[in-house]
């Protein structure tokens, strides 16, 4: 049935489209496909959020909702897809400019702008902190205390906004959210900074862990292509706001259990 309803949405966005969005001229073709496969960034963690995709221990298979749109973009593109695989959405950001992949979706930041182009945000979501079982705090003003030790990914949004918020406990980065899971796990980081929508999707494998009420970051999560590439992101900024209009923005969250997730506005220029 779930493969039913993917064509279904996929079908529903081609009929949608305009013709600029079904036919590729040569500067598209040239930026956005430049080994005639859609590379898609991808993120893969422990935990499914806007951003990260999860693999399917059994096949290896990814499962998110940028894969979902990653797919129907390449449908839409008439080609095939590849997922490319980073261990977080800043790992995915100093790719950019190596020429690995060719559209994303990752978190928007000032930081981020100046390394790749966004385009229109998809999903919107805060961040805020898990703290350890046994760890009696409520709020930010009280886990940020001398002494206490906070994991963050490293060159990321939220990560940069955490830095921003604390001023007495000790923020350190990690490479992936594997890292801070088992260390918040072994009781050696008293909380861990994430997406709200991520922390929910971790919490049944850390039991006693809470996640803090009060967040301290919104931002969301866009579209975006490598730096310069003017006709692809043209192309993608049409595309992600079909998927909201048509409804295949929400479906993917949905369908990736993520009932809580909020799907972006209509850009301003697209209204």
């Amino acid at each position: 049935m779930r493969r039913v309803s993917r064509f279904i949405w996929i079908a529903l966005l081609l009929t949608a489209c305009t013709d600029s969005m079904n036919t590729l001229d040569e500067a598209t073709r040239a930026e956005l496909l430049p080994t005639e496969t859609l590379r898609v960034a991808m993120p893969v963690g422990p935990a499914m959020s806007a951003t990260f995709a999860v693999e399917d221990a059994s096949t290896g298979a990814l499962r998110g909702p940028t894969v979902t749109l990653g797919a129907a973009l390449a449908d839409a593109l008439g080609i095939s897809v590849t997922y490319v695989r980073y261990s977080s959405s800043g790992a995915v950001t100093a790719a950019g400019p190596r020429n690995e992949w060719d559209v994303t979706f990752v978190p928007r930041d000032p930081d981020r702008a100046a390394v790749i182009d966004f385009g229109p945000d998809y999903s919107v979501f805060d961040s805020t902190f898990m703290v350890r079982a046994g760890l009696d705090v409520a709020t930010i003003s009280e886990l940020d205390a001398d002494g206490r030790s906070v994991g963050a990914v490293n060159s990321t949004t939220t990560g940069r906004a955490a830095e921003r918020t604390l001023d007495q406990a000790t923020l350190t980065s990690y490479d992936s959210v594997d890292e801070m899971r088992a260390l918040l796990d072994a009781g050696e980081l008293d909380a861990i900074a994430l997406g709200r929508l991520t922390l929910t999707s971790l919490a049944p494998s850390l039991p006693g862990a809470r996640i803090l009420e009060e967040g301290f970051h919104s931002t969301a999560t866009a579209v975006a292509v490598p730096k310069g590439h003017a006709a692809a992101l043209a192309y993608v900024t049409a595309f992600v706001e079909e998927a909201k209009r048509s409804g295949l923005a929400r479906r993917a969250l949905d369908d990736a259990g993520l009932g809580a997730a909020q799907v972006a506005p209509p850009a301003k220029d697209a209204q």
